[in-house]
């Protein structure tokens, strides 16, 4: 790995956390800024019914407004382990990450964790963007907060 490699890894690791505190903070400027307009975005989590496929930087955030909008949904991403290859202005990323959905108006708590796999492309005007982003969950667990009578949230909900 060249250094000029390392720095756009970096930039790279950044983001990829920008987008990550974007989703939570609700900062969809942020999130917008993070995403290629070409975007395609293919989750594979279960508690929506069926992975979700969204083709385009728009269909991503009306998405990401509709359903995590507002404050019935706190959520928490954490990644880390990034296996990161660039070439040139475009690049391919693993991470590992773990999540945290809940879902106030319906008092459920939901977990996961899976491995993104990701490609950036870089452009001179707008730097590094997410292009095309997917995860099948390892595991996803959802849990009732009725069925944990003591469990209490002090803060976020």
């Amino acid at each position: 790995m060249t250094e000029t490699d390392v720095v756009e890894v970096e930039e790279i690791k950044r983001l990829k956390h920008r987008y990550l505190r974007a989703v939570d903070q609700k900062r969809w400027d942020v999130l917008e800024a993070a995403l290629a307009e070409d975007a395609v975005a293919d989750y594979g989590t279960r508690a929506m019914g069926e992975p979700l496929v969204l083709t385009g930087r728009a269909a991503i955030l009306e998405f990401m407004r509709q359903n995590l909008g507002g404050d019935r949904i706190v959520t928490f991403h954490f990644c880390g382990q990034p296996e990161i290859d660039v070439d040139g202005d475009a690049a391919t990323g693993t991470w590992a990450f773990q999540d945290t959905v809940i879902v106030t108006e319906r008092r459920l708590v939901i977990k996961g964790a899976a491995y993104y796999e990701e490609e950036y492309v870089r452009s001179p005007g707008d730097g590094w963007r997410i292009r095309h982003i997917t995860y099948n969950r390892i595991y996803e667990v959802t849990v009732s907060m009725d069925d944990l009578p003591s469990m209490r949230f002090l803060a976020g909900v």
